[in-house]
């Protein structure tokens, strides 16, 4: 099967994945989530930490990962050698957060000036990694969201990302919350924010979108803008299911997401069945044309994060990448092995112990093939 890419992980937050999921967002943030991002200051700390979070996505079949790193420049660059040593093709943003009002005085930017120098160094080494390592990572512009930041930071942001053609990832209407907290600040969507300050491109990824409307999803189609579905997380703290076959049809590019730790499994497959059982819920809730199948979700998981990404992946096709996952079907002997029949009942049953191996650009990186599977 083709490997899997994953738009929207929070690679600080591992070491709480199922942490205090039954609180509302703002206390799960500043009790628990930002002290601990905080703590990557400690690169030892962060060396034990990524290098547990990228074995661990590649085992699942995660081929791409697009990632939010922390405040601390030292400690993303420690995320971006792991990365290129354990052969995962990454996507990697300095997270930018500097305004006091919604940020706490432990962990932020000290001031605008200091957000952007520390994003511009930041893609400096990660250029310079490229170079030295034919390392396949790639530096992104990474607004936390648009209350964290101040406008001077947002604009600068904005103009980085011009200057050095990167890509952008950040959240969007994740919440009521943070949908309502746009309209307060500047009387615009969240999404009309991001545009107003150059942040809204054909290389941004918005995750989460479950508050969007249809005149935000017309505004993503004519920006060419991506979506990063995280239906896990998104039941936790979303406040509402995305209307991912909505977006689709309406030619707005969407993929998938675990949101590690929002979302509590590193596993695509996971979010694959949870997307599929929340589009039922929000079907149900509708009485509209919701329901995803096997089928999307897997496009979603493979070409959707592969075209938001300009990725020639995603497909086991000539000319693409070989970013493959040998699979093992677990039921073969007990069910059907109609072809339709075995793909359904991978994306519903596969687990780590499944993947057999994972392969990127055709460099095993994982290997899990015991002594008799291997003969």
């Amino acid at each position: 099967m083709p490997g899997f890419t994953d738009l929207h992980i929070h690679a600080p937050q591992w070491p709480q994945a199922g942490l205090a999921l039954d609180r509302p967002l703002q206390e799960w943030l500043n009790t628990y989530t930002f002290p601990l991002e905080a703590k990557f200051k400690d690169l030892a700390y962060a060396e034990k930490v990524y290098r547990n979070l990228i074995s661990e996505l590649l085992a699942n079949g995660t081929t791409t990962g697009l990632f939010f790193g922390s405040v601390d420049t030292d400690a993303n660059l420690v995320l971006a050698k792991i990365c290129a040593q354990l052969g995962q093709r990454a996507f990697i943003g300095k997270v930018a957060m500097d305004n006091p009002e919604q940020t706490p005085d432990f962990y932020r930017d000290n001031s605008s000036k200091e957000a952007l120098d520390e994003t511009k160094r930041f893609i400096e080494e990660v250029l310079k990694l490229q170079k030295t390592n034919s390392a396949d990572i790639t530096p992104v512009i990474t607004p936390r969201f648009v209350p964290s930041c101040t406008d001077e930071t947002l604009d600068g942001l904005g103009k980085l990302a011009a200057k050095y053609d990167l890509p952008v990832q950040t959240h969007c209407s994740e919440s009521i919350w943070e949908d309502q907290y746009a309209i307060e600040r500047f009387h615009k969507r969240d999404a009309q924010v991001l545009e107003q300050f150059g942040l809204l491109t054909d290389k941004t990824v918005l995750a989460h979108g479950t508050q969007l409307t249809d005149g935000d999803l017309e505004l993503l189609r004519n920006k060419q803008t991506a979506l990063a579905h995280c239906p896990i997380s998104n039941v936790y703290f979303g406040n509402n299911v995305m209307r991912v076959k909505d977006a689709h049809d309406k030619n707005v590019k969407v993929g998938l997401g675990t949101d590690i730790s929002g979302g509590f499994s590193p596993s695509i497959y996971r979010n694959m069945q949870q997307a599929i059982m929340s589009s039922q819920t929000l079907q149900d809730e509708t009485n509209q044309n919701t329901r995803l199948t096997a089928a999307n979700v897997f496009y979603l998981a493979t070409v959707g994060g592969a075209l938001a990404l300009h990725l020639k992946t995603g497909r086991i096709k000539a000319s693409f990448k070989a970013d493959l996952q040998i699979v093992q079907d677990q039921y073969y002997e007990l069910s059907s092995n109609h072809p339709q029949e075995i793909f359904e009942r991978l994306i519903y049953h596969t687990n780590k112990e499944n993947i057999k191996q994972v392969y990127v650009s055709g460099k095993l990186v994982h290997d899990n093939m015991g002594e008799n599977n291997g003969k």
